[in-house]
């Protein structure tokens, strides 16, 4: 049966939409792509708005946790707190570069662990670039360690990346499960990509770097910035371990730390939110009522039966084989739409844990092959953009060639046959 002509530009105005998000022609925002084909496609009656609503009310968790994320990063930021963080990893370097490179990616493994990965790309990055600066070092090493670290270790924890409740939606797992089921997994991931990385780099990180550089006094804000952070990472884990949603807790914190150092310097809450990146929340609403639309076509539906009946029959090669696959292709589409369809296929195909496992090892891992896999990786080349540094595509993808791949093959054979053995 041919597709209908509805169906058609649904798919076309969608294909547009994500080649808009991750090349974004004219410097045009990702989140006017995304906000312009949402509106397409309601104007074009190629989605009831009712339905479009829904759409969007489908991510309140997800703009809940995002919302609350930002304002502890921007807090972090504007307090000095990863800025201190930075230069307490060259301090403690002691002069060597690959020690530096090591503290470095310790620092941006327990950012994103706690923070996410979109912490550490946007908030910590500028940071490690200051402090190597400083330092007298290559910059660049440190900052890919700060890139590939952002998604080797976005699921340790189901608050590590954003993609991770998307994908889960409302039927996240408590945090024991979580842990039980991914935690040899990512740290093989954080492992090998380290291991990985700093051998590819080791001609750079050789040799001495400058000692001279003293670790600034934190401020009571910035004290009181880490001990938010470290309240609401308690708060989600307890949240988690009850299976509650991870959005409400965190947004809550994030206002009470943010409430209790504003009022402690006197400062105007508009100097703070005006450096924080809102228009990912329309950008991510985009995303929902585009894969709600997707959806409506009716294209998942023989996915969705393929993969059910391919678990059955052999759920081992079927969770190792749509991990794989989710992995290089989000980095033709993008990890948080690919996240949204991944999220739509595992709830209609009823797939076990096992396969919707792997598929976010895919979304969350994959996107280390190239710039365009995920948002995080697009955010970190703009905070570079920054600082007068450039990577190429080309760059990044000789790395994340050799990188992704063994990682992936590593995090999904110690998800599946270790944890599911």
């Amino acid at each position: 049966m041919l597709p209908s002509g509805p169906h058609i530009a649904t798919w076309l105005i969608s294909a547009a939409v994500i080649a808009g998000v991750i090349v974004r022609p004219w410097q045009l925002p990702e989140a006017l792509w995304a906000v312009s084909g949402a509106a397409a496609l309601v104007l074009f009656a190629l989605i009831p708005l009712p339905a479009a609503g829904l759409a969007i009310l489908k991510g309140k968790d997800v703009y809940l946790f995002l919302t609350g994320m930002m304002l502890l990063s921007e807090l972090a930021r504007h307090e000095g707190l990863f800025d201190w963080l930075a230069a307490f990893a060259v301090q403690h370097s002691r002069g060597s570069a690959s020690r530096l490179f090591a503290l470095v990616y310790l620092v941006g493994t327990v950012v994103t662990i706690f923070l996410s990965n979109d912490a550490t790309a946007v908030v910590l990055t500028p940071a490690v670039y200051a402090a190597a600066a400083r330092a007298k070092a290559k910059p660049l090493p440190y900052l890919f360690a700060c890139a590939f670290i952002a998604n080797a270790a976005s699921f340790v924890l189901p608050i590590s990346n954003p993609a991770n409740l998307v994908v889960y939606g409302a039927h996240m797992p408590s945090l024991a499960k979580w842990l039980a089921e991914f935690g040899i997994a990512s740290v093989l991931s954080v492992l090998i990509t380290f291991i990985v990385l700093r051998f590819l780099q080791r001609v750079d990180i050789a040799g001495d770097i400058s000692r001279d550089i003293k670790v600034p006094i934190l401020s009571p804000g910035g004290r009181l910035a880490a001990g938010g952070i470290a309240v609401t990472a308690i708060v989600l884990l307890v949240a988690s371990a009850l299976d509650w949603q991870l959005g409400p807790p965190t947004f809550l914190s994030a206002l009470v730390t943010t409430a209790v150092i504003l009022t402690m310097k006197k400062m105007p809450p508009w100097r703070l939110v005006k450096h924080i990146s809102w228009s990912v929340l329309p950008l991510v609403a985009g995303l929902f009522v585009l894969v709600e639309a997707i959806e409506s076509t009716g294209v998942l539906k023989p996915l969705m039966e393929y993969l059910s009946a391919a678990a059955a029959a052999d759920p081992d090669v079927t969770a190792f084989a749509a991990g794989a696959v989710v992995a290089f292709v989000c980095n033709m589409v993008n990890n948080l739409p690919l996240g949204l369809i991944a999220g739509t296929l595992a709830t209609g195909a009823h797939l076990t844990p096992q396969v919707t496992g792997a598929l976010l090892i895919g979304v969350d891992l994959g996107p280390n092959l190239s710039v365009t896999g995920s948002l995080a990786t697009i955010l970190w080349l703009v905070a570079l953009r920054r600082e007068q540094q450039t990577v190429s595509a080309w760059t990044f993808l000789k790395l994340g060639a050799v990188l992704m791949p063994s990682a992936l093959v590593a995090s999904l054979a110690g998800f599946i046959w270790l944890k599911f053995a």
